[in-house]
């Protein structure tokens, strides 16, 4: 009987959700299944047990629109995060910092300190010894020993200049990290852009 084979090919549906790792399969499976337990209860109508099977049609009916609308949200954050500017990040993250001021010479942190805060110049510039870098006003620093497995800083940072810092902290990176995925990739660009650089300088 067709509704045997509809029964047991959305229950076959819900049991793979389980096995999705990520979201867009799970919703894309989840609105399959929805459309075969629709399937599924509408057969019943030439079977007749329909009495006994509209409650699953009532349930999928209303699940498959809510599956699709999230695919879709989905899908526009995707493009969204892949197309938002790292200024449009660094302007969302200035909420949540504080401002600091450095008089000229000030040693930010060392190498070997534990790491706890990530800096945005905002006027000054900041000197690095080890690698012989200078960073000015708009640029970020600080985030390689965030997320760094010894948890210290690698380098030495002194204000080569009377500096303004804004400063947040290593926890809220953390939770910004894990709730604004616009953040979180803005993030890897900084210390994937680090590492390619740090390689063709040893290469």
């Amino acid at each position: 009987m067709w509704i045997v084979v509809a029964a047991w090919v959305a229950s076959i549906l819900v049991f793979s959700a389980f096995f999705m790792k990520t979201m867009i399969p799970l919703r894309i499976v989840a609105i399959t299944s929805n459309a075969a337990f629709i399937a599924y209860a509408l057969l019943g109508l030439h079977y007749g047990v329909f009495g006994r099977v509209y409650p699953i049609l009532v349930l999928h009916a209303c699940l498959l629109p809510l599956n699709v609308r999230r695919l879709h949200e989905l899908r526009r954050l995707i493009t969204a995060v892949r197309e938002a500017r790292d200024a449009d990040t660094l302007e969302a993250l200035v909420p949540y910092m504080k401002n600091e001021q450095h008089p000229e010479g000030d040693v930010l942190f060392k190498a070997g300190d534990p790491p706890d805060k990530l800096y945005l110049i905002q006027s000054g510039r900041v000197v690095f010894p080890e690698l012989g870098k200078r960073l000015s006003a708009g640029e970020l620093f600080g985030e390689v020993g965030l997320f760094a497995p010894q948890k210290v800083r690698t380098v030495t940072a002194i204000c080569a200049d009377d500096c303004r810092l804004a400063t947040i902290t290593g926890d809220k990176v953390l939770e910004l990290y894990y709730q604004n995925p616009s953040f979180g990739l803005f993030l890897i660009r900084l210390v994937s852009g680090y590492i390619r650089q740090s390689r063709a300088e040893h290469a």
